[in-house]
């Protein structure tokens, strides 16, 4: 096959027909070969797909094929309000020999902090939280399913709101949600970052000559009359991208509105319905800069009293910073609340998000910096892998009563779990065996594993 050829394949593997998509990675995994990953490989346990919004348009067999092609010990899916892409995703990573897990990220209404700010910049009372390890969509019907289809349905409410404001702003460009919003995506549920997209695809098409464009921009974005360096912007699209959605979408920006409380569910509602669905809550941390997130130990006890059990860090942006004070501060704080959730016993799960260019495929954990937490970090992805097959396989989620019951000690469940994790990735004849078995039998044949591997 030649180089052109593989690269078509590949892209088949982004294609919103999934049947395509599943027979595209049948045969690149029949071509490749079947490689394990190495034991002490990147992890990344935070992919956002198509289905919410990935910056290189890549659809849950994607990122489980990319993963595969790098060597990576584990990978989760992460998509904003949706499970969309969770059978894929697992499907998938059965298909190459992946460890993975399947999470759910969305925003709530903490009353607790209503006037404090808390992960949201210039949202006060507004949390990012998430769900993690969910072993399967919840059955259709049912209470927990009725709950995220609220999450789908609160979602397009604000984005739709939010292109109103804008168009009402901006005649010039708008766009219409279903014509130019909804095409792109595999599902029709659409991010912010969708509807930038679309704006600055609009803005090209209304006004083709380049110095028209800029002319129309620079005081939108804050160049005034220095076009120059506005047409220059327009050249680096990822960039324009992120200078729009600030200028559109973000506190101070034309379209943006102080979020109220009737537009997120409530903290206490999302975390009980996770619980529900035999996930784990987790906590969402920021940078550790500002409001809440200022005092790690009162952010967490007020969320693990709630029912959170994990901490999800980006730590691309914890370490990061343009000036050598930011990066000091950033890096005191990410060592705060790692050093906080090892203390708690709390599993991290951490990942690069893959929703904005020039983001990093998955974080380099051998560096100076983040090296020093290397352990945690792997050991947070044994446990959401652990958890996935233990919920999917023996009935028995990280939070579930016969967990608890046998791993009262949270250290012990999570050296339990993490085991399970570091077996060797879940092929689909162990997947079979497993489920022929059922769940006490299960349990018994990966306990037999664990003892293998010693």
């Amino acid at each position: 096959m030649t180089n052109k050829e593989w690269t078509r394949l590949e892209a088949k593997l982004n294609d919103f027909d999934p049947a395509v998509r599943r027979d595209a990675l049948a045969a690149c995994a029949a071509m490749h070969g079947e490689d394990a990953p190495p034991a002490d490989g990147a992890v990344n346990m935070h992919c956002h797909s198509f289905f919410s919004y990935h910056a290189e348009g890549w659809s849950p067999s994607r990122i489980v094929w990319e993963a595969h092609k790098a060597g990576w010990y584990a990978a989760a899916l992460c998509d904003f309000d949706v499970l969309d892409g969770l059978e894929e995703f697992l499907d998938a990573a059965r298909v190459v020999g992946l460890r993975a897990a399947v999470h759910l990220e969305t925003r709530a209404y903490v009353g607790e902090w209503a006037d404090l700010e808390i992960n949201a910049p210039g949202e006060p009372g507004v949390a990012y939280v998430m769900g993690g390890g969910f072993p399967a969509r919840p059955r259709p019907g049912s209470a927990p399913d009725e709950q995220l289809a609220r999450f789908r349905q609160g979602a397009q409410t604000r984005n739709e709101a939010l292109i109103g404001r804008i168009n009402e702003r901006l005649p010039e460009i708008a766009i219409n949600f279903n014509r130019e919003v909804r095409p792109l995506t595999p599902a029709g549920v659409a991010t912010e970052r969708h509807i930038i997209s679309a704006y600055v695809a609009r803005a090209e098409h209304r006004f083709a000559d380049l110095r028209q464009r800029a002319a129309f921009w620079a005081p939108i974005l804050g160049f005034g009359e220095d076009l120059a360096a506005c047409r220059a912007l327009l050249e680096d699209r990822p960039a324009l991208e992120e200078r729009v959605r600030g200028a559109l979408a973000k506190q101070g920006g034309i379209g943006y509105v102080q979020p109220t409380p009737e537009q997120f569910p409530p903290l206490d509602r999302f975390i009980d319905w996770v619980r529900d669905c035999q996930a784990i809550p987790l906590i969402a941390w920021l940078d550790g800069t500002r409001g809440a997130e200022r005092d790690c130990t009162a952010l967490m006890d007020l969320m693990t009293s709630k029912g959170c059990a994990g901490l999800n860090l980006i730590p691309d942006r914890n370490w990061k910073d343009k000036t050598d004070a930011g990066r000091d501060l950033k890096r005191a704080r990410l060592d705060e609340v790692v050093t906080e959730a090892a203390r708690r016993h709390l599993p991290i799960n951490i990942g690069t998000e893959m929703n904005r260019r020039g983001l990093p495929l998955a974080d380099d954990l051998d560096g100076p910096v983040l090296g020093r937490y290397r352990h945690l970090f792997l050991e947070g992805a044994r446990i959401l892998a652990g958890h996935t097959i233990l919920a999917t396989y023996a009935d028995m989620p990280y939070l579930g009563p016969r967990a608890e019951a046998i791993f009262a000690d949270r250290a012990d469940r999570n050296t339990f779990f993490a085991a399970v994790g570091a077996l060797p990735p879940v092929t689909q004849e162990l997947a079979d065996r497993l489920l022929d078995a059922g769940p006490e039998r299960a349990l018994g044949l990966l306990g037999g594993l664990i003892r293998k591997q010693k």
